[in-house]
């Protein structure tokens, strides 16, 4: 190849470089160019530039807000509804509402009685008295023979299956006589509720016995002249089957339990007067008794003799 011909051709070589070149820096500089324009800020009128750019926003509103506080009106009245000291007064004069009206006494229904059957202490009652041949003083208690014959049957409804048993009640009449009388027996119908059928000799306490039948109050009592209180198993009684009963007792007894291997166990009470372990159980050992105030006497060292009056030491306190 002739000298000018190669520099023909050098000089075609230079001039494609330098188109290629050009063309590469303008690609460049366009690249350069909207990237700029892509990366530039949105402007104030762009709402779908602001939710691309802005995605915590969404986020937040997804939130719901908050309840609004109560009012201080409110919470007050929700907290007289709900404290304690409201709720104990509502239950207090619900409590009070329901107790037996301690009718004439002057003297509020005592809260300790709380294993008190129908017959409640420091409540006056209703009625009349009627009266019978005591006899030797015995009845369907089965207390037996009673040297004071100032005694009454208890109607039906008021001896609740003997739970009137040995309680002293105060009887009054509308003319001011009164006498004390223990339950030692039960009048069936038609003895009415409140009704008190007395031995003659109580009954000529309070009027001549030609009157036949007069309306009277009366109330439990929990006289301080008695003795100590005594235990008696029944006939037939075994270390396989026993029944107990409590005789000289001030209040009127509410539960009888028998000491087993297996701890305290309470015994069912026959209309009859006595607490029945028609299994053995306990028949022999320590007794526990309580009465409707919730005293407990525990007699010990009692021994399994049917049909023996068998003295304590012991005696419930007087009310």
């Amino acid at each position: 190849m002739s000298m000018r011909a190669t520099r023909r051709a050098a000089r075609s070589r230079r001039r494609r470089i330098g188109l290629t070149g050009g063309a590469v820096l303008a690609l460049v500089a366009v690249g350069v160019l909207v990237h700029l324009v892509t990366a530039s800020p949105p402007g104030p009128g762009t709402d779908t530039g602001r939710a691309a750019a802005t995605p915590a926003a969404d986020a937040r509103t997804a939130v719901p807000a908050p309840a609004p506080t109560p009012s201080a009106t409110a919470s007050v009245a929700a907290s007289a509804r709900t404290s304690p000291s409201a709720t104990a007064a509502a239950t207090t004069a619900a409590a009070a509402a329901a107790r037996p009206s301690a009718t004439g006494t002057g003297r509020p229904v005592s809260a300790t009685a709380a294993l008190a059957g129908r017959i409640r202490p420091q409540t006056r009652y209703r009625g009349v008295a009627t009266s019978y041949d005591a006899g030797d003083g015995d009845g369907a208690c089965l207390y037996g023979p009673a040297d004071d014959l100032m005694v009454a049957a208890m109607n039906t409804t008021d001896y609740e299956s003997a739970q009137a048993c040995g309680a002293y009640v105060l009887v009054r009449t509308s003319g001011g006589a009164s006498v004390t009388v223990r339950i030692v027996n039960e009048c069936p119908l038609p003895c009415a509720p409140g009704q008190l059928d007395l031995s003659t000799q109580a009954f000529a306490k309070l009027a001549d016995l030609s009157a036949g039948r007069i309306p009277i109050t009366w109330e439990l009592v929990s006289p301080r002249t008695v003795g100590t209180l005594s235990v008696r198993y029944k006939t037939g009684s075994s270390r396989y089957w026993c029944a107990i009963q409590v005789i000289g007792h001030r209040n009127p007894v509410a539960r009888l339990e028998t000491r087993t291997a297996g701890g305290w166990r309470r015994l069912p009470r026959a209309d009859y007067n006595y607490f029945l372990a028609e299994d053995g159980g306990g028949c022999g050992g320590a007794i526990r008794i309580t009465d409707i105030y919730g005293e407990q006497l525990t007699v010990d060292g009692i021994a399994l003799r049917p049909d023996a009056v068998q003295a304590t030491r012991v005696q419930f306190a007087a009310h």
